[in-house]
């Protein structure tokens, strides 16, 4: 199988991103960019983000999740602790996420450290999701390997009849991460592959650097 995709081309035309005129905080930076993309371009899932771990087999390794809250401490998701994401963040809490926004022609590529959240956090925000949703997280063993749809489809039954009229309890190995930053790249695009990239470093007074970069 082969397809020649060099001749795949796009001009990107819709923004530009200015040293002189970027806030000092890259949180800021972030929020306003979120608001602009989350008002403008419906299109796009604006908290669906990439999160990339280092695996207990040695390979790095992405998966979508959803951004479910932001501060300026940093970046909050939701997992299974004992899925393949929440192993490899136990065995090495640095990542990396990344959000894509296609329609503003814009990506934020963020590095940092994950950790899990206090358990009376994790519990609020269990107890706002849809019933369905909380049966899934303790219907699914995540990652672990299952013998057809049906298997899952069938615990979920039993389940639902278990729980009937009952308070669903959030399971210990399901919550959140926070991930605090220690880098935020913002990148939009602009004609002739000629790039805005401008990095933000934290620094050990936790004040940021901030360069432009080379596209």
């Amino acid at each position: 199988m082969e397809k020649d995709l060099s001749n795949y081309r796009k001009s990107y035309e819709k923004g530009e991103l200015l040293l002189e005129k970027v806030p000092e905080n890259p949180l800021e930076l972030f929020q306003k960019w979120f608001y602009e993309v989350d008002n403008h371009f419906v299109e796009d899932e604006t908290n669906a983000m990439t999160i990339s771990t280092i695996g207990l087999d040695g390979y790095p390794k992405n998966r979508v999740v959803l951004l479910k809250k932001y501060t300026y401490e940093g970046f909050i998701f939701y997992t299974n602790y004992n899925s393949e994401k929440g192993k490899a963040i136990e065995a090495n809490p640095n990542v990396c996420l990344s959000f894509f926004w296609h329609g503003a022609e814009r990506q934020i590529i963020i590095k940092g450290k994950a950790e899990k959240i206090a358990e009376n956090l994790s519990d609020g925000y269990f107890e706002s999701r849809p019933r369905g949703s909380q049966l899934g997280a303790i219907a699914s063993n995540q990652s672990d390997i299952v013998e057809n749809r049906e298997f899952l489809e069938t615990k979920l039954f039993n389940l639902e009849q278990e729980y009937q009229g009952k308070e669903i309890p959030r399971p210990l190995y399901w919550g959140g991460y926070i991930v605090k930053p220690v880098e935020m790249e913002f990148w939009q695009g602009r004609p002739n592959r000629l790039h805005d990239r401008i990095r933000y470093k934290l620094q050990e007074d936790y004040n940021w650097q901030i360069n432009r970069l080379s596209p």
